[in-house]
């Protein structure tokens, strides 16, 4: 949601209003029985993505709790809406019992805020509201989010630890190089017919001494624009492409993509969407390179062909996933075993990222450690040398 200020004519005179909208329409729409004057977004303070963001989950939660309790749907919106503090909250509220006092579906009033309400809960809220189970649909909801969330945070804390080993390598290295290996090379300065290693070292340290700034910025710029160049759209994309091609990498990919297309799938499929409507919903959520499958799927299964024929004829299934909706198709239980191949590549995603943890950190430890130790030995070889020319 974003602030807007506005001046408009009441009763002949200027007043100023400040409101909430996710854009300049709904700005507009909010104010479309005042006479406008002037409507601009207020400028923000905050930094970019640390604005107040409306609690979806704790919305979720909480209503799913009322429901149960026999409260009806506008009862517990109103009882939300009145315990929440002045804010985003409560003006995402407020909008939403407004739609449903003019007579919207829940679902309706949702789909008109698409910035705060996912199209998946909106189509999920739908699928169940005439079938009065939508604290059942909303509970599955919360739950599949919470189960994504955890899986993106396990793969983020197994990449934690290797950022911190390489950034504390990082520093250590630039301690030697600008700060340890200088004070070595005066050592040596004075010294004739040094060994190549000194010579290296007399050579660095008289580099740093005399440029040690510039070269200092122009790390720190090559650095700076690093960070820029990863954090653009295209070359993340051209990064993530070169490393989805290196096939375990690619192949746990294909795992995470399914296990969360065939969890969504299954989701709606229990809130009552036809088999059609919830693959092509789910759908939505693979990758563009995977769209084109999608769509011919989709055409192949609105012409009467078998689902799990017609996933797999399109590489949208793996060995697992097409016996399993065989055996949904024939069982009449295909939402379950929907959710049955998710939770079995969530099983196979969990046991790949602990493989990952238990290699590649120890094999990270070894290589930053054998950097520092190889400068270590670096810095010593000289004395080595000098010491055994001295004996000889």
């Amino acid at each position: 949601m974003k602030t807007f200020d506005a001046r408009i004519v009441s009763h002949g005179q200027f007043r100023h209003l400040r409101l909430q909208a996710v854009d300049l329409d709904d700005a507009r729409r909010q104010l479309q029985d005042a006479q406008v004057v002037s409507l601009r977004p207020r400028a923000s303070l905050t930094w970019p993505g640390r604005g107040a963001r409306f609690a979806l989950g704790l919305f979720i939660q909480e209503l799913v709790v009322l429901l149960d309790a026999g409260l009806v749907l506008v009862e517990s919106v109103e009882t939300l809406r009145d315990k929440a503090a002045p804010g985003i909250n409560r003006q995402v509220l407020s909008e939403l019992l407004e739609s449903m006092y003019q007579g919207h579906a829940f679902s309706r009033a949702m789909q008109a805020r698409p910035a705060i309400f996912p199209n998946l809960l909106v189509a999920t809220a739908a699928s169940s509201e005439h079938s009065g189970q939508l604290s059942v649909a909303l509970r599955r909801y919360h739950h599949f989010e919470a189960h994504l969330e955890t899986v993106k945070k396990r793969v983020s804390s197994a990449l934690m630890y290797p950022l911190v080993v390489l950034g504390v390598g990082a520093v250590i290295l630039l301690f030697l190089l600008f700060f340890v290996i200088p004070r070595f090379a005066s050592v040596f300065d004075a010294m004739s017919d040094l060994p190549a290693t000194a010579r290296f070292m007399v050579w660095w340290g008289e580099l740093v001494e005399r440029h040690g700034g510039l070269l200092m910025g122009a790390l720190a710029g090559v650095v700076a624009a690093l960070v820029l160049l990863v954090r653009t759209a295209t070359v993340r994309q051209q990064l993530a492409a070169l490393l989805w091609k290196i096939p375990s990498l690619g192949a746990q990919r294909t795992l995470f993509i399914l296990a969360r297309f065939y969890r969504t799938a299954g989701m709606l499929l229990m809130g009552g969407m036809p088999a059609v409507s919830a693959v092509e919903m789910a759908g939505a959520l693979l990758p563009a390179e995977r769209q084109g499958d999608l769509n011919r799927s989709l055409s192949d299964i609105r012409a009467g062909q078998p689902l799990s024929a017609t996933l797999t004829r399109h590489r949208l299934t793996t060995p697992v996933a097409e016996r399993l909706l065989r055996v949904g198709e024939q069982s009449g239980e295909l939402a379950a075993m929907c959710e049955r191949i998710a939770q079995f590549h969530d099983e196979a995603l969990e046991r790949a990222i602990e493989l990952f943890s238990k290699v590649f950190e120890p094999l990270l430890m070894l290589v930053v450690g054998g950097l520092i130790g190889l400068i270590v030995f670096l810095l010593y070889m000289p004395i080595f040398e000098l010491a055994g020319s001295i004996q000889g």
